[in-house]
């Protein structure tokens, strides 16, 4: 049977007849073909669970607002672990990868499942009761696999019915925006249309030959089939030569799906509220609220639907906006958007008296694979004491051999390692960071940077696991950093990789080997270049990772021209958005990605823009480090910001408040002794202005975007 959303009232009454999953059933071989506006696509490994709200429910798995608390222990698992297991693992794992859960950082009383839609906290643990019907969307090959899933709280009003996207952060999996878009969406009563977008959590345990399923259980490869989450490409010879010359390695799906996954989210993420639209009709009673009467189709002409999330699912928004063109999103609001313009008029950025920025919207893997040479000495300037996690002791000398390797090869100037990283920390600026990114370039290149070079570097190019991009590789090391079989602990983390993992190695277990290091494949932050001789980081390879953005041999045109499939037109189809960004943001840094976007939006649509742009100083991109020395002190939830971007959404969508101009927010850090900051408090982190002062305005005129400092 074949459903266009456009039809979906007349054929409601037969798509309640499709075989597919009840309440607390499994329904693996439903195959029911579907024909949305934006691809064909087939729902496989259907299931449906309620939720009671006490015992187990839809937002914090049963753990409510305690167990979600920075301080409170993750659950545990059994062995094997169960799928109910790895859920709630996975839920409490996912929350706090995106939101500081510090009492003393706002959680419980700024935000947080017990604070309500006025923003007033209770004493509640903010458990929500409701439906979770989770499948896969497939082309019919099982190589797609793109999770998708629909929560539909107990709140859930089918006479104003209202969806809100929940498109996973980072390469996380189906879970990876609970926190974000999800709790917000589920407070406010709307369905909440979820999708991994075929990024996801699929590990291939290459030389046990083990995959994910759905659920996050592992399973043989071969008998998981088209149900693996991922399975990476190769035939049983292919693997077993693999496995011969380079063993204990493992194929993540973001990285080796050889689809190159992000040129599809927007698509995937509209795809996910096509899915919503057609559960909530077909199943009916099985996911609606308990005595909800559908006596009429929930139609997207009387539905609001906000595309939402945060950093990779942010972009994947802004993308379904650009693409609806049939008109499914009705506003967009999103936080720290990773989003690439196509070529274009750059225009110019003047941010008080700093030089201007004019080198226009930089691709991802641009900015990180220059980031991943220079970050590392530029971390051990002057200008960047007192970094959170800064590097001492060995690490420091290591970061100094890279400051030697990138002289050497012209990188940088300068005769000691100090004049070296002062130089490498001035170029990082020149290429467009912001002055507040100084501190964080250390624990950008320490949690990120590496593991984002090497995976997007392999995605654009649709690498296959097999050619070993630049030297590197996933697998598990020994405590010298060479590269070696998997302990019992490493083997009992990759059971419950589908909970923990963030998709892009480091990722529990799984580590970034380099393999052409001096002496033996080892962890890269061991290795020993061969150009060298010595201990830098694997330089070697972070300059190949490079020459694939600046070079033009075979590789590097496959990743350029993956990189173009992925780059958007800032066209939003005059639909009403609001971007929250923060100014010392240096994974997605604003120069590179929200505020070029927003000149050419204004170009593009002209005075048809409903775009407004809220940007927050002393707000970075990982809330999740808040807690932590150095963060606690300097920095402020963005968060905050997220759900106050949400709520003017809202009013505007459903009681047509203006959209508040843009703007940038002065926030106050809370200071104190790093790793004993004080409790924040509303003062610390004043509203978003529907009059901003002069000072305060964000200005867009022609093809020049002038914001203050």
């Amino acid at each position: 049977m074949k459903l266009h959303l456009r039809a979906v009232a007349a054929a409601a009454a037969a798509l309640l007849a499709l075989p597919g999953a009840g309440v607390r059933a499994h329904d693996d071989d439903h195959r029911g073909g579907h024909h949305g506006h934006h691809g064909d696509w087939r729902v496989r490994e259907l299931s449906t669970m309620r939720y009671d709200g006490v015992g187990d429910d839809l937002l914090t798995a049963g753990v409510g607002k305690t167990g979600l608390l920075f301080t409170s222990p993750a659950p545990t698992v059994s062995s094997p672990a169960t799928a109910a297991e790895l859920r709630r693992l996975a839920i409490v794992t996912n929350y706090r990868a995106i939101v500081d859960t510090s009492a003393n950082g706002g959680f419980g009383s700024l935000y947080g499942p017990n604070v309500d839609n006025d923003g007033v906290a209770g004493p509640g643990e903010g458990k929500i009761a409701g439906t979770e019907t989770i499948a896969y969307l497939d082309d019919g090959s099982g190589r797609e696999n793109v999770t998708v899933m629909v929560q539909v709280p107990a709140s859930f009003d089918v006479n104003a019915p209202c969806i809100v996207t929940a498109t996973s952060s980072g390469s996380r999996g189906v879970y990876g925006a609970i926190g974000s878009s999800g709790e917000w969406g589920l407070k406010h009563g709307c369905a909440v249309a979820y999708t991994d977008k075929g990024t996801g959590n699929g590990v291939h345990d290459l030389q046990n030959d083990t995959v994910n399923l759905i659920d996050g259980r592992r399973a043989d490869a071969t008998t998981a089939g088209k149900a693996s989450n991922f399975t990476a490409r190769l035939t049983a010879a292919e693997l077993a030569a693999f496995n011969a010359a380079t063993p204990n390695r493992f194929a993540v799906k973001h990285a080796h799906s050889q689809r190159n996954p992000e040129k599809d989210w927007g698509r995937h993420t509209l795809q996910a509220v096509e899915f919503a639209f057609w559960l909530l009709n077909a199943k009916g009673a099985d996911v609606l609220p308990e005595g909800a009467n559908l006596r009429r189709p929930i139609t997207k002409q009387r539905t609001l639907v906000i595309a939402s999330s945060v950093s990779n699912g942010a972009g994947a928004a802004l993308a379904a906006a650009e693409q609806d063109d049939e008109g499914l999103i009705d506003g967009v609001a999103v936080s720290e958007p990773n989003i690439t313009l196509a070529p274009g008029r750059p225009g110019t950025i003047q941010r008080g008296s700093l030089p201007p920025y004019t080198a226009g919207s930089r691709p991802l893997f641009d900015y990180f694979s220059y980031g991943n040479l220079l970050q590392p000495c530029a971390a051990l300037s002057a200008g960047a004491a007192g970094s959170p996690f800064g590097y001492t002791g060995a690490t420091a000398a290591v970061a100094a051999l890279r400051c030697d390797v990138l002289a050497r090869d012209g990188l940088v100037t300068g005769a000691t390692t100090d004049e070296r990283a002062a130089d490498a920390l001035a170029k990082l600026r020149a290429f467009g960071y912001e002055p507040e990114s100084d501190v964080l370039q250390a624990s950008m290149w320490l949690f990120a940077t590496p593991a984002i070079a090497v995976t997007y570097g392999n995605t654009y190019g649709r690498f296959s696991v097999r050619d070993h991009l630049c030297g590197f590789s996933f697998g598990t090391v020994d405590a010298t950093g060479a590269a070696a079989p998997a302990s019992a602990v490493q083997l009992a983390q990759l059971a419950s990789i589908f909970a923990t993992g963030n998709g892009v190695p480091p990722s529990g277990p799984i580590q970034i080997v380099y393999n052409d290091s001096v002496g033996g494949a080892k962890n890269h932050t061991a290795s020993v270049s061969p150009s060298t001789g010595t201990f830098d980081f694997a330089y070697d390879g972070a300059a190949c990772l490079r020459r694939l953005w600046t070079g033009g041999d075979a590789n590097a045109w496959r990743v350029k021209h993956g990189i173009g499939a992925v780059q958007q037109r800032a066209d939003l189809n005059r639909k009403p958005t609001i971007i929250v960004h923060g100014r010392s943001d240096t994974l997605i840094p604003t120069n590179f990605t929200s505020r070029p976007y927003v000149l050419r939006n204004a170009q593009v649509e002209g005075r048809r823009s409903r775009l407004s742009y809220i940007e927050v100083t002393n707000g970075q991109h990982f809330d999740a480090f808040l807690p932590f020395a150095g963060f606690d002190t300097r920095y402020i939830p963005l968060h905050v910001y997220y759900v106050r971007a949400m709520d003017a959404m809202w009013a505007h969508l459903k009681h047509g408040a203006a959209l508040p101009p843009s703007q940038v927010v002065r926030t106050t850090p809370r200071g104190g002794t790093p790793g004993a900051a004080p409790a924040i408090t509303a003062a610390h982190v004043p509203a978003i202005s529907a009059s901003p002062l002069p000072g305060d305005q964000i200005v867009v005129s022609g093809s020049t975007m002038t914001l203050p400092d």
